[in-house]
């Protein structure tokens, strides 16, 4: 069998087992959603509830039946699977992924929370983080990016209106409910969510790519102020190297595989939208950086910076979406056959993280499916 051809088989595999599975899956992030937390103590007290989250998330195997945690449809599992169909679009079966596509957006409009202009979208369970307790489907910048690229992925791509709408309406809610850290040069950092004001870089690159979109779509210039605002912000603490720390917080001053390229992507599409090449030499730096410093030899995508372990699908997906997206496809195709290889059931399902000595083989729909889905299609390999 040919590399093309075994990626072929893993995305039918891949693609009937989350269409078999309407969409539902665990998370990581789900444990708060057992019982058990309904309990006195244990549904408000922050730090006990960031720590049995955790513990849920690191522990070895799915303990999530045992808890009484259910599947449920994450709207970035939607989001991300409107995405590979619309990289799908050139397939036998593109007629049927447009449908699809269709139905999910519907699907979507039923999960925008109450309570905020425009479009916006959240996970489907409560989660602690360090700085905020963030209520399910509750909005955040981050969903709702992923969300709306895939939007305008179907709107620029095939002509969607109805995604091309939604969009704009991410936009608004962005506008109006995102708080922004401005410097005194007019530059601003996006927050992670309407609930904190944490400068996250690869949210508010989210924003700014977000809002670039919604100017072209509609040329409103004070859409693209704002997005160029952002970008030029998170533009002045790329490192000499190339890279990005995860956040200004104290906490937050490690370097990761997936958060890497959401920028690297995120400016990428800023520079299209807007046709601003400022940053161009960031962006090439950046792109640099995560080539020489994420893929091993024989196609693992690293997760850290500084170590090979552990191999990650949600790092696995972004790397093949941003290594697609440079002109690196024969690498592209190495790293999914690594995956493929390591990290996929026969089933069809993508496992959650292999370590040095063993292998967590949970099946997440968010985490691993869809974010392998978008990546192994974006290597425009159908039939």
């Amino acid at each position: 069998m040919t590399v093309d051809e075994k990626i072929i088989q893993s995305i039918t595999l891949l693609k009937t087992f989350i269409e078999k599975e309407n969409y539902r899956g665990y998370d990581p992030y789900d444990g708060l959603t057992s019982p058990l937390f309904k309990l006195p103590f244990l549904n408000s007290n922050h730090k006990a509830r960031f720590l049995s989250q955790q513990l849920i998330k690191r522990f070895p195997i799915n303990i999530r039946p045992i808890l009484g945690i259910k599947k449920r449809v994450n709207p970035v599992s939607l989001g991300l699977a409107i995405q590979s169909y619309v990289q799908l679009s050139n397939s036998v079966n593109a007629k049927l992924n447009q449908q699809k596509i269709g139905s999910l957006i519907q699907e979507l409009k039923k999960l925008i929370p109450s309570g905020y202009k425009g479009a916006c979208w959240g996970y489907d369970f409560p989660w602690e983080a360090r700085y905020a307790s963030i209520p399910a489907y509750q909005p955040t910048l981050v969903a709702t990016g992923i969300i709306s690229n895939a939007l305008y992925l179907a709107w620029k791509k095939l002509g969607n209106t109805e995604a091309m709408e939604l969009v704009v309406q991410c936009c608004e809610f962005t506008q109006s409910h995102i708080h922004r850290s401005t410097e005194s040069d007019g530059s601003f950092c996006f927050s992670y969510s309407p609930f904190d004001k944490e400068k996250v870089f690869n949210a508010s690159m989210k924003g700014a790519r977000l809002m670039a979109q919604g100017f072209e779509i509609t040329g409103n210039q004070e859409w693209k102020n704002m997005a160029k605002n952002a970008v030029d912000y998170v533009m002045k603490f790329q490192r000499n190297d190339g890279a990005w720390i995860y956040s200004q917080r104290e906490t937050g001053a490690w370097v990761d595989n997936y958060h890497t390229g959401y920028i690297l992507d995120c400016l990428d599409d800023y520079q299209n939208c807007t046709d601003d090449a400022t940053w161009s030499t960031h962006l090439n730096k950046g792109i640099s950086y995560y080539t020489s410093t994420f893929i091993l030899d024989n196609g693992q995508a690293k997760f850290y910076d500084k170590n090979a372990w552990p191999a990650d699908c949600t790092a696995a997906g972004q790397t093949l979406l941003s290594l697609s997206r440079f002109g690196y496809r024969d690498l592209a195709k190495k790293v999914a056959i690594w995956n493929i290889e390591n990290m996929q059931d026969p089933k069809g399902y993508f496992y959650f993280r292999k370590y040095r000595h063993y292998k967590n083989t949970s099946n997440f729909m968010r985490w691993s499916n869809a974010w392998m889905f978008a990546g192994l299609t974006t290597l425009n390999i159908t039939k």
